[in-house]
């Protein structure tokens, strides 16, 4: 986690209720309490190694499914842009857009329904301008490109991807936002589909607003600013 400074409380308050929420689904209701377990016929286990299947015997039951993999915990990063340096999990790429010491929130949380929510907050950009951000499928690095190709739900079979039909807000995570006079923007995002495969991911800060035209789908001009995300 980034290092906190004087100011982000006050800036990132919603930012840290956000992440504090553990669980999101759509009804609210509680989950039931397990009942005690009710004797009843052995249930088959699995054979010895190296030897033959046996089939379960008359009256066994079935072994019980496994128990559904752990849903990743929400993930909350608090900082400062800055120069790239080696661990350094907030980078700007471009002082002009994004000057060194400006503030970042960025928030992802899984629900239990399958959906993912990532919102990123921002302070002391540059005012009045639209920027393009998404979820890109590497971490930071030195230069912008070292973070890859967004990440889609659905890959696009030619890369780079630029078919609205792959490069969308449905098919990827954005994140676009406009400043305010005062250089402060945020945005939330939300989609249907949790991501997979390795969690180390980042949020790029494009200079320009995401094109949705044919040809143009996703792109969004120079990579001005990352940060590290686990999804």
């Amino acid at each position: 986690m980034m290092e906190m400074r004087a100011a982000l409380p006050a800036v990132l308050a919603p930012l840290t209720a956000f992440a504090a929420l553990t669980t999101f689904t759509t009804s609210g209701a509680a989950t039931p309490a397990a009942r005690p377990a009710t004797p009843g016929p052995p249930v088959a286990g699995p054979a010895a190694p190296g030897s033959p299947p046996v089939p379960p015997g008359p009256g066994a039951r079935p072994a019980p499914p496994r128990p559904p993999a752990p849903r990743p915990e929400p993930f909350l990063a608090l900082g400062r842009f800055e120069p790239y340096g080696p661990g350094r999990p907030a980078v700007t790429y471009d002082r002009r857009l994004v000057p060194p010491g400006t503030l970042v929130a960025l928030a992802a949380a899984p629900g239990e329904d399958g959906r993912t929510i990532v919102q990123l907050r921002v302070q002391g950009l540059r005012p009045g301008h639209t920027y393009g951000a998404h979820v890109h499928v590497r971490p930071c690095g030195p230069t912008g490109e070292h973070a890859g190709p967004h990440y889609q739900n659905v890959p696009d079979p030619r890369q780079p991807s630029v078919d609205p039909a792959y490069a969308n807000p449905r098919n990827e995570i954005w994140l676009d936002f406009t400043t305010d006079r005062r250089g402060d923007g945020q945005a939330r995002a939300q989609v249907p589909w949790r991501v997979r495969g390795d969690s180390r991911r980042s949020v790029v800060v494009h200079a320009q607003r995401t094109s949705t035209a044919p040809g143009h789908a996703g792109m969004a001009g120079p990579r001005v600013a990352c940060v590290d995300v686990n999804l």
